[in-house]
């Protein structure tokens, strides 16, 4: 497992208002809240993680909600959907669930052999409940509403639309080591041999549609995983030796992270497995207390006044 990417770390969305990103995540989808911290550039702004019983990388999903932000557009130069796992015979079940809650979904269909759901989250973010050709044998996060037979394991994959997407693939290849895997029509499925799960990228290629506009509702990077920090420094020399403008390694808390804007405009991240969301809160705590970083810690309390409440 030296100096290979490990698949998909975490994504990031932006979403509007805290309490309804919350409630959604937890009690629609049943995901576990893992952490409650801030923005480390807008500290009045939460930034909340979902996951799985352990907040694995490969599950992490997180979000800045921003109250009252505007409504992003779907289009080119975006991650355009997300693809959870779901076991297999639960997307009659997931089908019923998101109906009792009023979500927007359409009916399941199939493409490069496995079924899926799409649906929208309140902010209009895109989802598909995929079920994997693998069996996915991560532990989920159970409650008392979804079991262990439906409930989501974490990332299938993410989609990337681009006007044409030659670069995005040469990133994914000659870089990160992911290969073609198939092709149906305008999508390109990419996967990576070193990890079984949260191993797929899928470029659709829109050569007439218009740049999408990241806000309320959007992707805001994905990241994709590595063991530690000397991989990750692997990385990026050979991704400024490309050209391409890296940031230096960023201490997140959680993990250390490096960014890029790939050539078809994501913002990718890669992030590292250490030290872990139980750096600070026990296993059973996760998500339980408000985490600030260091720089914040002074002004816990006013920050606890600004932030929205969540109960």
């Amino acid at each position: 497992m030296e100096n290979q990417i490990l698949g998909l770390h975490h994504i990031t969305a932006i979403a509007g208002k805290a309490k309804t990103n919350y409630d959604f995540y937890t009690k629609v989808l049943g995901l576990r809240f893992i952490k409650k911290t801030v923005n480390f550039d807008d500290p009045n702004t939460y930034h909340f993680y979902y996951g799985n019983e352990q907040g694995e990388p490969g599950t992490i999903l997180t979000f800045f909600p921003w109250e009252g932000i505007q409504s992003g557009r779907r289009g080119t130069r975006q991650v355009t959907e997300i693809g959870y796992s779901v076991p297999a015979g639960s997307l009659e079940f997931w089908q019923k669930r998101l109906d009792d809650h009023h979500v927007i979904y359409n009916k399941v269909s199939e493409k490069f052999g496995e079924q899926y759901l799409t649906f929208l989250d309140p902010d209009g973010l895109k989802f598909e409940l995929t079920v994997a050709k693998i069996e996915d044998e991560r532990t989920p996060w159970t409650t008392e509403a979804i079991s262990a037979s439906n409930a989501i394991r974490g990332f299938h994959h993410v989609t990337i639309t681009s006007n044409k997407i030659e670069k995005t693939a040469e990133v994914l290849t000659e870089i990160l080591g992911y290969h073609l895997q198939e092709k149906a029509v305008n999508r390109s499925r990419f996967v990576t041999d070193t990890v079984n799960q949260a191993a797929i990228v899928d470029l659709v290629e829109a050569p007439g549609e218009a740049a999408g506009h990241v806000a309320g509702g959007s992707v805001h990077h994905v990241a994709f995983r590595v063991k530690d920090e000397a991989t990750l420094m692997y990385y990026r020399d050979i991704i400024a030796a490309r050209g391409l403008n890296i940031t230096e390694k960023i201490d997140r808390n959680y993990f250390y992270s490096l960014y890029f804007r790939e050539p078809g405009g994501v913002l990718f991240e890669i992030a590292t497995d250490n030290p872990g969301f139980m750096i600070d809160e026990a296993q059973a705590e996760l998500g339980t207390h408000l985490m600030l970083p260091e720089q914040y810690e002074e002004h816990r309390s006013e920050i606890e006044q600004i932030l929205p409440k969540l109960d």
